[in-house]
């Protein structure tokens, strides 16, 4: 395996890392969020939902966009770098 693959597999497993840990954070994040509406904490309506989701993803999408460029996930090495990063993790 010359070096351009073995930086791609690299890639791969610190997507992987990327990755596994942003699920992490969502997931702390919508836990917390869920018991605050129930506790009485907070209130939050569809409206307020759908308000701010019209407000934040245009921004999520540009700054995804930004970022395709940079992975190399067309390449092979690359996709066996995540998926095996995802499946030992």
């Amino acid at each position: 395996m010359d070096n351009t693959n073995n930086y791609t597999l690299n890639y791969g497993v610190i997507g992987r890392f990327i990755i596994k840990h942003t699920m992490k954070l969502m997931f702390a994040i919508t836990a917390l969020v869920v018991l605050l509406v129930f506790s009485g904490v907070i209130s939050i309506g569809y409206q307020d939902i759908f308000d701010q989701a019209l407000k934040l993803l245009p921004r999520i999408i540009g700054i995804g966009s930004g970022l395709i460029d940079i992975l190399p996930y067309s390449s092979l090495t690359f996709i066996i770098g995540l998926a095996l990063g995802l499946w030992k993790g």
